[in-house]
Formats: structure tokens, sequence, C-alpha cells
């Protein structure tokens, strides 16, 4: 049996997703200039790429003045969901601890990352421990 496309971007995809969050909609000429200035990429390629990612609901395209107009149809947290979401699915079994320990242990967190994280889990465990107002109904 086939397996089903992931619609999760590849990363070449992510790269487009990447350019179009932060100019807007562009044309495909946009676009190819853009990850030029990273890597040397056809503009055939940047065009296949474009219409594989409307297939797949990545991006969207409207009629320009002159051709295309294409535009994330994703937004940047719901991407970065999708793919921390899979790779904790797929590589750490669904928990989210183990991705962080093994973040720990690998030396991947800097000192000021760590902090962050602390902090982060603070404010968390701060909120759901504070006492209910008074008033207030369960």
């Amino acid at each position: 049996m086939a397996r089903r496309a992931s619609r999760q971007p590849t990363d070449g995809e992510l790269e487009i997703l990447k350019v179009l969050w932060a100019i807007g909609p562009a044309g495909l000429g946009q676009v190819h200039a853009a990850l030029q200035q990273r890597r040397a990429v056809a503009l055939t390629t940047v065009a296949t790429m474009l219409k594989m990612m409307l297939d797949k609901e990545l991006v969207r395209r409207e009629d320009g003045s002159r051709g295309y107009l294409w535009s994330a149809r994703v937004s940047c947290q719901a991407a970065v969901s999708g793919l921390l979401g899979k790779l904790v699915q797929h590589l750490f079994d669904g928990s989210a601890r183990r991705l962080v320990a093994h973040l720990i242990q690998e030396g991947e967190l800097d000192d000021r990352e760590c902090r962050e994280i602390l902090d982060l889990l603070k404010a968390r465990t701060d909120k759901t421990t504070a006492p209910a107002k008074e008033g207030a109904r369960p």
C-alpha cells in the first residue's frame, strides 16, 4: 500500500515558507531571488516546488499584475507545531520530556537557554497552582 503524502513541509519547502513569511505575498521571481541569496537554485525548481506546495495547501496563489502572487497559507506557528509534533512522535515516542532530556544530555542547551526553560516551567507551575479568587466558582 502506498504511503500517504505528508502535509508537512520538506526542508526546501520550509525555505520557501520562510521567504514568504518574511516578505509576504511575492512573485516567483522575488521568491527565487531571495532563495538565491542563500544557495543556488533554478527558477524552474522553485516554480515546481511552489506548485507542489499548493497541492499540499502550504501556499496560496492569486493572480497578480505580472503573474501569480504566492503567499504562505500556513502560519509559522502551525508549521513549527506540526514539525515538532512529528519529531516528538517519531523520534521520542510522543514524549516531550525525552526530547528535552536529549537536548540537555547532549549539551545542546547553553546556560541561558536552560534558565529560560526553568523560567517557563516556573511560570506555568505558578499559573496552575495560583489560588482561586474569592467568590469565584470552581
